[in-house]
């Protein structure tokens, strides 16, 4: 009987789902905020069972629903939102793992044991000649982004991403109460992936 039950009750609520998107492909921003406060607890909970550092779940959870928003005229209607949007979070996740994994590899370490100090060689698979340049390219796009934030969004972005200072630490040093910055971080995030989604389509063209 319970499993009976439990089909209409799924039903529903993609039907709810689906209203929401509607309404906010049809301007009615509000309605996204519906469908955050619906799925914020369980992107939260599935985020969790990747990342270790809660200051990182509340980022990518924010980043998740910054990213949803932007892509929401793709969503296509045979498929739940849910489905959907728990993608997009394991998605997040595994880019921010892969960021934080590169960087932790030292190619110039001696080999343990080794003679001779042998050091690691990976092969080059840069096949694009140009990488090094659209890399740089990329980054110098980001500074510009980061740079034309609002005085006080940007020295927020520099404290938690340059500096890696938690939430708490960046409200001390700028006076701010704690959930005014992580507003603050939020609305900083979603201005600058707006930015460069329009600066690397516009890159990509050149």
């Amino acid at each position: 009987m319970k499993q009976l039950k439990a089909q209409p009750d799924k039903e529903a609520s993609m039907k709810e789902d689906f209203e929401n998107v509607k309404m906010v492909l049809s301007g009615n921003k509000s309605a996204f905020t519906k469908l955050q406060k619906k799925y914020k607890r369980v992107i939260s909970s599935l985020i969790r069972k990747m990342i270790r550092n809660e200051d990182d779940v509340e980022d990518l959870t924010q980043e998740t629903f910054i990213k949803a928003y932007n892509a929401l005229s793709t969503f296509q209607f045979g498929y739940s939102f849910s489905a959907w949007i728990y993608r997009i979070a394991s998605n997040t996740c595994i880019d921010f793992l892969r960021k934080k994994r590169f960087p932790t590899i030292s190619i110039n370490r001696p080999i343990a044991g080794a003679e001779d100090d042998m050091v690691f060689e990976i092969e080059d698979r840069t096949y694009i000649p140009d990488v090094n340049y659209m890399n740089q390219e990329r980054k110098n796009l980001l500074m510009k982004a980061i740079n034309s934030l609002p005085e006080n969004y940007r020295e927020i972005i520099k404290l938690r991403h340059e500096e890696e200072l938690d939430y708490s630490e960046i409200a001390i040093k700028m006076n701010l109460p704690l959930g005014t910055v992580k507003a603050h971080l939020f609305r900083a995030i979603k201005i600058l992936l707006s930015q460069l989604k329009g600066q690397r389509s516009a890159f990509l063209e050149n």
